[in-house]
């Protein structure tokens, strides 16, 4: 069900309100009279804008090409039309419908069936333009999402960073990358198939994005890699981000196909200092192959001296109620 539409009708001409006052009230709309510009102006910009603007040329208040560009400039995100009622059809006005600073030309002596038609045809456009605008978004937003996990893709990963990365420079904020990768994935693409492994991504994603703040950013750089950008985060806070993410997405095991799987990973830090984010993804791959040559479950900085692995999570003992797959 449709709210009630309301459409405001700025105009001090009572004979003009009174002729067309039956027609806005046969399309179910609620009507509201203004009787300046101000008035006008200050509607819209109100807590409840009306639907549609009707805009009597000789409304008094200020000249119309001024109230035209201060209409559009409050209501260009909105997309709110504005239809015009004029004596005459002149060629400044069909310019003017023609850029766009109106959306319709109604000659005030119209008849109610032609106000019936007019005023529907903008309504439609305007629905239109919305729906237009909202699969729009869908569409972008599908393009900067990695269409399995969900999060964020490698070219829509570099275009944030580097975003990230003007705010560091501009703020002087700390910034860390972490870049983990799953041990051994071939492996368990090989045993359980390409279905069940694109699940365990999956959940691996969703454990990860659990753990983040709002603002980080998490993305899906390479089949079995992720990438986390946490900005305004310290490299002491990032280790321990870190460890929350080797203990925390892979303590307990993930259930698929059937079975309960026991994954790990090898994670890489580097620090953005302001950097070319391209500079700094770099050095989040070295240090996570230097962890990757430490063995599974290791955690490295880059520019840190080489860690040794750390102990296992604790999800490998029996305690853990399920008989693992382990690799």
């Amino acid at each position: 069900m449709h709210a009630q539409p309301t459409f405001l009708v700025a105009s001090a001409d009572t004979n003009l309100l009174r002729a067309i006052e039956p027609t806005l009230l046969a399309a179910g709309a609620r009507i509201e009279v203004v009787l300046s510009a101000e008035a006008a102006l200050a509607s819209i910009s109100g807590p409840h804008p009306p639907n549609l603007i009707l805009l009597d040329v000789d409304l008094p208040g200020m000249p119309m090409g001024q109230l035209l560009a201060a209409l559009r400039a409050r209501t260009e995100s909105s997309g709110l039309p504005v239809v015009l009622i004029a004596d005459m059809v002149t060629q400044d006005w069909i310019d003017r419908l023609a850029e766009g600073a109106i959306d319709e030309l109604i000659p005030r002596s119209a008849e109610s069936t032609y106000w019936q038609l007019r005023l529907d045809m903008v309504l439609r456009n305007q629905r239109m333009a919305h729906e237009l605008d909202s699969l729009r978004d869908v569409v972008l937003r599908s393009a900067q999402l990695d269409r399995l996990t969900g999060v964020y893709n490698r070219e829509t990963l570099l275009a944030m960073l580097f975003r990230e990365t003007d705010r560091v420079q501009r703020n002087g904020s700390p910034m860390c990358l972490v870049l983990f990768d799953i041990d051994d994935f071939g492996h368990w693409n090989s045993r359980l198939g390409v279905d069940a492994c694109d699940e365990l991504l999956c959940q691996a994603a969703s454990r990860t994005a659990a753990l983040l703040r709002s603002y980080d950013v998490l993305g899906r750089p390479g089949m079995d890699e992720f990438l986390v950008a946490l900005p305004s985060c310290t490299p002491a806070n990032a280790m321990a981000l870190t460890e929350r993410l080797r203990v925390e997405v892979f303590s307990k095991p993930f259930h698929v196909a059937g079975e309960a799987i026991r994954l790990s990973a090898c994670f890489g830090i580097a620090v953005s200092h302001g950097r070319s984010p391209v500079v700094v993804l770099l050095e989040a791959e070295k240090a996570m192959e230097l962890a990757k040559a430490s063995g599974p479950e290791s955690i490295q900085c880059f520019g840190s001296p080489s860690q040794t692995a750390p102990s296992p999570v604790t999800f490998l003992s029996a305690s853990s109620g399920d008989e693992l797959l382990a690799w």
